[in-house]
């Protein structure tokens, strides 16, 4: 009888341990660090002061909307893993959002590690979470019902809609140098109302990554930051780390991650169809892809 005990001791400390593993192992696209009273001003300015004496580097932020301002930051961390993986760029930052919810003041930030694996990197930037932790807090994870690490590194939306590694390529230039001056030009210029929130080069290798803030109205609102995050960020809880979007010179090449890939890897419980759905912003991808690619000095059909 005790053998018994003993085997089902075991078999029952093993099933708690593999429940424990996969709850660790489901990641989610936002953590709330924390909220209450206060003003949105204020609070950024304490978020900026928290963030830099825990060692990160404050690249720029932009309020795309009132009530609303998103901080990118990098560090050592964020730069060094961003060399090691192909287009790692994409995830050489991450972004600290302070939002105002009717009485409330919301501190959220992306997840370093869900980032980590959806932009198939070769860490998983969990020492960059626990220091966003430290400075900023973690009440909880938030934005989806969660994705492993395994499912993030391959995901798409649906069959038919793009992967990390299909991105649009928005131009070429003969070198990383004329490339990188022809974005600055581009977003100083402000063209199709895309213009510049940061900037962060990659450690050691020829990349950069350009957040931008889109900017649009009549038949251009698809591209707008304000539309569409009224269409899709309509929870109690609120995703605006998700902006700003990303431009990413690697080599002689012009990057973005296209819009179906980018807006599904922070919103992948989004519905296909109904209200604040997919279905309502079905012209934003071509439309965002369409103003990048001027912006950079690509031709409109380019891919």
């Amino acid at each position: 009888m005790s053998r018994l005990c003993r085997s089902l001791g075991a078999v029952a400390l093993a099933l708690v341990a593999a429940l424990a593993f996969a709850q660790d192992a489901v990641l989610k696209p936002f953590v709330l660090a924390a909220k209450g009273p206060g003003d949105v001003a204020q609070k950024v300015e304490a978020t900026k002061a928290a963030l830099t004496k825990a060692g990160f580097t404050v690249s720029g932020s932009y309020s795309p909307y009132p009530n609303a301002v998103v901080i990118g930051v990098t560090n050592d961390e964020l730069r060094s893993n961003a060399a090691k993986s192909e287009r790692g760029g994409f995830g050489a930052a991450m972004r600290v959002a302070v939002t105002k919810v009717k009485d409330e003041i919301q501190v959220s930030y992306t997840n370093p590690p869900y980032l980590a694996n959806a932009y198939r990197m070769a860490g998983d930037l969990k020492d960059t979470a626990a220091k966003l932790q430290a400075a900023l807090g973690n009440i909880e994870e938030f934005g989806a019902e969660g994705l492993s690490p395994a499912a993030l590194r391959r995901y798409h939306y649906m069959i038919g809609m793009e992967y990390f590694d299909e991105p649009s390529t928005l131009a070429s230039y003969a070198s990383y140098d004329e490339a990188v001056k022809a974005v600055e030009a581009g977003l100083s210029a402000g063209r199709q109302g895309v213009t510049k929130v940061y900037r962060v080069d990659v450690a050691g290798k020829k990349e950069t990554l350009f957040a931008v803030a889109m900017k649009g109205e009549g038949d251009d609102k698809y591209m707008d930051d304000k539309y569409l995050m009224s269409e899709i960020d309509f929870k109690d809880v609120k995703s605006t780390a998700h902006l700003p979007y990303d431009i990413l010179v690697s080599d002689n090449k012009v990057y973005a991650q296209y819009a179906r890939f980018r807006i599904a890897i922070s919103f992948p419980d989004l519905s296909m169809m109904g209200p604040n759905s997919f279905m309502n912003i079905m012209k934003a991808p071509e439309a965002m892809r369409k103003a990048l690619t001027l912006t950079v000095g690509g031709k409109e059909d380019a891919r």
